[in-house]
């Protein structure tokens, strides 16, 4: 091994792109909503920010699209809401084969964005992490009679 080594620069990391304004305060909202369930993290993925469920993608902020989120959706209900809700949940050709759709989040009805981001949390986690959150539930559920 060579006594003398070449000096690495360090490498500049690229820095995550922060939403502002409304977008910023409803991004916040959606980032409440997830982060209620267990094992959400926030989290940055190409550049932007995003919501993992123990390190597994979930949801990210577009910057190509100002004020979209970019979320976990299975094909059928994404045929759903896309035929339902036009004006609220968009597809790109980027998207169109994977389990994603985009929402508007200026758009979206918090209830809607809830059972989304539900719905996205349980294609993500693990099944342990779902069976824990059952039991957990399950205790509530019984109290209210439901």
């Amino acid at each position: 091994m060579p006594a003398h080594r070449a000096k690495k620069t360090p490498r500049k990391r690229a820095r995550t792109i922060e939403p502002a304004g409304a977008l910023k305060r409803h991004y916040a909202t959606a980032c409440k909503i997830a982060l209620a369930l267990p094992g959400v993290e926030l989290s940055t993925g190409y550049r932007t920010p995003c919501i993992k469920v123990q390190g597994r993608f979930l949801a990210r902020l577009r910057t190509e699209a100002e004020g979209a989120l970019a979320i976990r959706c299975d094909f059928l209900d994404r045929q759903i809401l896309l035929q339902t809700a036009p004006e609220t949940f968009f597809l790109t050709d980027h998207y169109r084969d994977y389990p994603m759709i985009l929402v508007w989040l200026d758009k979206v009805r918090r209830d809607v964005l809830v059972d989304l981001i539900g719905r996205a949390w349980r294609m993500v986690a693990p099944p342990k992490l779902i069976k824990a959150a059952e039991a957990l539930l399950a205790p509530q559920d019984a109290k209210s009679g439901g």
